[in-house]
């Protein structure tokens, strides 16, 4: 099973917090609001990273969800 990032549109405000703790995952656009880089499946070495941004979001737009592997 692997994770995978879920941002919430309607309840982000653009803060910026989760691109500073996962820089190797999303870019910030110039109003602060996340882009994925590559998807939002979430690699074994970036779970923790992942999880910090999901618990310190201020608006709780993160969240990971499992994604079942074949």
């Amino acid at each position: 099973m692997s994770e995978r990032l879920h941002i919430d549109w309607t309840a982000c405000r653009g803060r910026g917090l989760c691109g500073e703790l996962l820089p190797e995952m999303l870019d910030l656009d110039e109003w602060g609001y996340p882009r994925p880089k590559q998807g939002l499946s979430v690699p074994r070495a970036l779970s923790g990273p992942a999880r910090q941004a999901v618990g310190l979001c201020p608006r709780q737009a993160l969240r990971l969800q499992t994604e079942a592997t074949s």
